[in-house]
């Protein structure tokens, strides 16, 4: 491993004074195309035999870092693992600007870049969680060489209605919706009463289909939601923009080994489009009794057939 990391806007911050992290381990920042881009590192004392392990939140009211937080601590002991903070989430910049696919997926292909500074130009493995599921295959599309495999947690783009949306570029942005959210006299103050606790519980009750949540979460949901300018993103999202039509045909254009996950309770359970891809030899789907959030209700189980996946993917990237 190359511990020298050749690009010289990597800062390595500690002792910040700022809200917590949502991991442990170092963070650092990049100042990058979109944005200041904030990103955690751990790993083993010792040299590993795995490659690095990107993970991507999911992007949603209160998108951050801690919804990895258990595959993050869990595997820093036998590898070194990266959590990326989107634009416009966690420590990253949050600032009033354009939050596309574009910027998220950008965000992904800059975070590679900067491992492979680190550790040489090997694939890496990466795994992302619902909405950020997309931008992780087309990066993996536009980067292929740099991805060894890639893991789609409760990934969107599968729904029954979204199979008609194969063909269409563009998203689902609907400008009228944003611009009606981002109006001064009610953008933040709307924001506040969308992450309430209360509003916070109501949202994280639909993601795991009961009421049993994990109330850390629920904590640093309400923290990072409260930080300036933690609505823009947000908005952009609501309003559709990050959501892509052509994302039916990118995930079958994949060709590296795919591994999907999902659960089988609460608001994100429509699936019946993964016929498009469960028959191609590239892709391993998995089910779990759980929530949209598999990794934090079946921690072990999910990190069980992870790694059964991971052991048979090859360590060269497909061709």
């Amino acid at each position: 491993m190359n511990a020298s990391a050749p690009a010289a806007s990597r800062v390595a911050l500690r002792n910040a004074d700022e809200f917590a992290a949502p991991v442990s381990g170092e963070r650092h920042e990049i100042a990058s195309a979109v944005g200041r881009l904030s990103y955690y590192s751990a790993g083993p004392q010792t040299e590993s035999k795995w490659p690095p392990l990107l993970l991507i939140h999911s992007i949603n009211a209160a998108g951050s870092a801690y919804e990895i937080r258990p595959l993050y601590e869990h595997y820093r002991q036998s590898r070194t693992v990266y959590a990326l903070e989107l634009p416009g989430f966690g420590h990253s910049e949050r600032s009033k600007r354009t939050y596309s696919v574009r910027m998220m997926t950008d965000a992904i292909l800059i975070a590679v870049r900067e491992i492979q500074g680190i550790h040489g130009r090997g694939p890496i493995d990466a795994l992302a969680v619902s909405l950020s599921c997309e931008f992780l295959a087309r990066a993996a599309t536009e980067m292929p060489l740099a991805f060894r495999s890639a893991a789609l947690v409760s990934p969107t783009g599968f729904r029954s209605r979204d199979a008609a949306a194969k063909w269409r570029d563009g998203t689902r942005g609907m400008p009228w919706l944003h611009s009606l959210l981002e109006f001064p006299l009610w953008s933040k103050g709307f924001f506040r009463l969308l992450t309430s606790r209360a509003g916070i519980r109501y949202f994280l009750n639909k993601t795991w289909g009961s009421r049993d949540i994990d109330e850390g979460m629920l904590d640093y949901d309400y923290l990072t939601t409260h930080q300036p300018g933690a609505q823009h993103a947000p908005y952009y999202f609501v309003a559709g923009f990050l959501f892509s039509e052509d994302i039916a045909r990118l995930y079958q254009s994949l060709t590296l080994p795919v591994w999907m996950s999902h659960g089988v309770r609460g608001d994100f359970v429509d699936y019946s489009n993964k016929t498009q891809v469960q028959n191609r030899p590239n892709w391993t789907i998995q089910v779990f009794p759980t929530g949209a959030l598999p990794h934090f209700e079946a921690k072990a189980e999910f990190i069980a057939a992870y790694d059964a996946f991971l052991a048979g993917v090859s360590s060269q990237p497909p061709v």
